[in-house]
């Protein structure tokens, strides 16, 4: 009886080890595709309303932005972007995790050194200040930087290595080797994005990016809902504390429903407009080149508003398709993680699908008058190149991974119960020499 239960257990060690070292098949291309179709979309959109938008920019600081500025800097992200997806598409996830530690400190000292550059050298031509707070470095003709977009994609590799290794040891419940550190580094970033950077939107981005890996590490759901309740106080605090977060949340609420009544001196003149450009749209759009809302009447009109320019020219049925596109590739994200068999790359996966999903679903519902506004970009369409290249050098990540995917879903948790009992009764020296394709 124990030898037939001694080789059963080394037949659940074997198929589980298999599953690691399976070859590599063809990728999911539909993340290509989707990916293509929505950055063509979006530069058509910056091609179209560039010369409204630099009218705008030129007029409101005798600036001397070209027709084509707009649409010369997103074709430049684009390409930067399409070479980011390259590379990550091809280098192993192997050596991104051996580099998380220093993709992690990198998107610290960034921050950091940020902070330092605003707030304490006062070195306005190089750091940007929005709303009192520095969160971008401007290097002038070559574009902006962003940190917290490094720290997104840093928090994704970063914390799929630390949870896969602590799920590999069995300790992925364990709160001081586990939820406490982890607990730590994101109140660490949180900090400096919402707090310091005053950014409410990318810290809300980063902590659904975060607890869409947590979820699917395997961790026991009551130590979820115990973080989840801790992050929602910390979350009203924080707006509660915020003079600028209550106006939002205030002109949220407001009473005032009268949509053609925008006022520039009106709290609510942001999301009237983004009404009005959607409601003009109509059901097919007024069409490409016939923004009326670009011309200045709509703040952020290439970057945060995007979505709201993009209903006034493709109008609902337009608008429906890009949404439809974000659903594919979602669903394709999604399923690649539940068929992953090493936890590393499936938790990897889920942080990407957690941050697309955050990304767009806060864009959009702030548009349509769901959600408070708030300053997210909508991703691969709104002007910007660190969004762009980074979302992009992530999905190239998934687009990895998806090679090494099985034919159909993995059940993590029964994988960790084996394993723990083989480890218990075999040992390990029989499989230590092999190794797995993360």
């Amino acid at each position: 009886m124990s030898g037939g239960l001694v080789s059963s257990r080394r037949e659940t060690v074997r198929a589980r080890t298999n599953r690691q070292r399976q070859r590599r098949h063809r990728p999911d291309y539909m993340i290509v595709m989707c990916m293509g179709v929505l950055m063509l979309i979006g530069l058509v959109v910056m091609y179209a309303i560039g010369p409204q938008r630099a009218n705008v920019m030129n007029a409101a600081y005798n600036g001397s932005y070209s027709a084509t500025y707009f649409a010369v800097k997103q074709f430049a992200s684009l390409l930067i972007a399409l070479a980011a997806f390259v590379v990550l598409a091809f280098v192993p996830f192997s050596v991104l995790k051996n580099q998380a530690g220093k993709f992690m400190a990198a998107a610290l000292i960034a921050s950091v050194l940020l902070f330092l550059v605003g707030n304490v050298a006062h070195i306005d031509t190089l750091a940007q200040a929005t709303l009192g707070a520095y969160r971008w470095f401007n290097f002038g003709s070559f574009g902006g930087f962003q940190p917290s977009e490094l720290m997104k994609f840093a928090v994704v590799i970063f914390m799929a290595v630390f949870l896969g290794n602590r799920y590999q040891q069995g300790k992925i419940n364990n709160p001081r080797e586990t939820v406490y550190p982890m607990a730590g580094l994101l109140a660490l970033l949180l900090f400096i994005v919402v707090v310091v950077q005053k950014d409410m939107g990318t810290g809300v981005a980063i902590a659904a990016t975060v607890v869409s890996m947590f979820i699917v590490s395997t961790m026991n759901w009551q130590i979820l809902v115990k973080i989840a309740g801790v992050g929602v106080v910390v979350g009203l605090v924080l707006v509660v504390s915020s003079p600028h977060r209550m106006e939002r949340i205030g002109t949220f609420f407001s009473s005032s429903n009268d949509v053609a009544a925008a006022d520039e001196r009106d709290n609510n003149y942001h999301i009237k407009n983004a009404m009005i450009a959607l409601g003009t749209g109509g059901l097919l759009g007024r069409g490409i080149g016939k923004s009326i809302q670009a011309t200045g009447y709509l703040p952020e009109a290439v970057n945060d508003s995007i979505f709201a320019i993009m209903g006034e020219i493709f109008g609902f049925a337009g608008t429906v398709c890009i949404i439809g596109l974000f659903g594919i590739l979602l669903f394709r994200i999604l399923r690649i993680a539940d068929q992953l068999p090493d936890m590393s790359m499936r938790i990897a996966a889920a942080g990407v699908f957690g941050w697309l999903l955050a990304h767009v679903v806060m864009n959009v519902a702030s548009m349509i008058g769901l959600i408070p506004l708030t300053g997210i970009t909508l991703p691969l369409l709104s002007f910007g190149g660190t969004s762009m290249i980074f979302m992009s050098g992530a999905l190239g990540v998934v687009f990895q991974l998806s090679r090494y995917t099985n034919h159909k879903s993995v059940n993590m948790k029964e994988d960790a119960r084996a394993d723990f009992g083989s480890r218990r009764r075999v040992g390990r020296t029989r499989y230590a020499g092999r190794r797995s394709i993360a």
